[in-house]
C-alpha cells in the first residue's frame, strides 16, 4: 500500500522525482521463499474467516509462487494427523507449513502436542516465540540493566518491580495489538481492549508515553526477512495505547 502510495506523490507532484522509501520487502519475501523452499509445495493456513489473516496469507502466498513455489492455502480446521504427519484434506502430507496462528495456541492444541511438529518444517520457526512473549523484555532489562534502548521491565511478581513506584505499563506476557494492555499512574489511566489475555501472567514497565503528533501517537517498526531489514512501518493512533484499529502510515526519505 504504501509503496503505491509513494509512486501515487511522485506521479501527483506532491513529491520530488528522487523520492524513496524504506521498503523492499516484497523483493526480500520473495528472495527468502525462494531460498528456504525451491520449487517445493508450501501449504499456508490461517483462520480464513478473519479477512485480515485470509488476506495476508494469500499475499504469502502470491510471493511463494512468484519464486518458483507451489502453494496450497489451508484453513486451520484443515490439517489432519495421519501416523503422526500432519495432512491436508486430499491426504498429502504437510512438509513444509506457514500458520498464521499464534504459537502459544498452537501448544495449547491437540494437535499442537503431535510428534508431527517435529517432522514438518515450518517457515516462521519456534524461536519467534520468544519475541512474542512479554516476559521477554524482563529478561532483556536482567540481561542489561540500563541499556540505552530498554526500558525498566520486571515479572510483575518480581519484588524488584516495586522499584517502579506508581507509574507503569502493565502489560500481558501474551497480548497482541494492545489489548488488555493497561497505563498505571496511581490509578489506571488508560486500558486496551479487552481480549482475554492475563492469565499467564504480567509484567510491569517503566512508562514511557509516546509523542504526540497533530493528535496522533506513532509507532515506527521494522520488518525483517530472514535476518535482514526489508522496511519501516508506521502504525498511529490517537490514543495512550496503540490498539488493532490504529492507522498504517506511509512514509517517504527525500533527499
Amino acid at each position: 500500500m504504501q509503496w503505491h502510495w509513494l509512486q501515487s506523490q511522485v506521479a501527483r507532484g506532491e513529491l520530488p522525482q528522487d523520492a524513496d522509501q524504506f521498503n523492499s520487502l516484497h523483493e526480500k519475501l520473495v528472495a527468502r521463499m525462494g531460498e528456504i523452499a525451491p520449487s517445493r509445495l508450501l501449504h499456508l493456513c490461517c483462520m480464513s474467516k478473519n479477512a485480515e489473516d485470509a488476506g495476508t496469507t494469500a499475499y504469502l502466498a502470491e510471493c511463494a509462487r512468484e519464486a518458483g513455489l507451489v502453494t496450497k492455502l489451508l484453513d486451520m480446521s484443515g490439517i489432519g494427523l495421519k501416523h503422526n504427519e500432519f495432512v491436508d484434506p486430499d491426504w498429502r502430507r504437510i512438509e513444509f507449513l506457514f500458520k498464521l496462528y499464534p504459537w502459544e495456541w498452537m501448544f495449547a492444541d491437540s494437535f499442537g502436542k503431535s510428534s508431527a511438529v517435529g517432522r514438518t518444517r515450518l517457515v516462521e520457526p519456534p524461536w519467534r516465540m520468544i519475541l512474542s512473549n512479554k516476559g521477554a523484555l524482563a529478561l532483556l532489562w536482567d540481561m542489561a540493566p540500563g541499556h540505552k534502548n530498554l526500558l525498566p521491565c520486571y515479572f510483575e511478581d518480581d519484588p524488584q518491580a516495586e522499584r517502579l513506584g506508581a507509574k507503569y505499563a502493565r502489560k500481558p506476557i501474551y497480548s497482541r495489538e494492545g489489548a488488555d494492555i493497561e497505563l498505571v499512574d496511581g490509578v489506571c489511566i488508560a486500558r486496551g481492549e479487552t481480549d482475554g489475555y492475563g492469565r499467564e501472567g504480567y509484567v510491569r514497565q517503566a512508562f514511557c508515553p509516546l509523542p504526540a503528533f497533530d493528535g496522533r501517537r506513532p509507532v515506527l517498526g521494522c520488518w525483517l526477512v530472514g535476518d535482514a531489514p526489508a522496511g519501516l512501518g508506521i502504525r498511529e493512533d490517537k490514543a495512550l495505547i496503540t490498539s488493532n484499529r490504529a492507522r498504517f502510515t506511509p512514509h517517504a526519505i527525500i533527499g
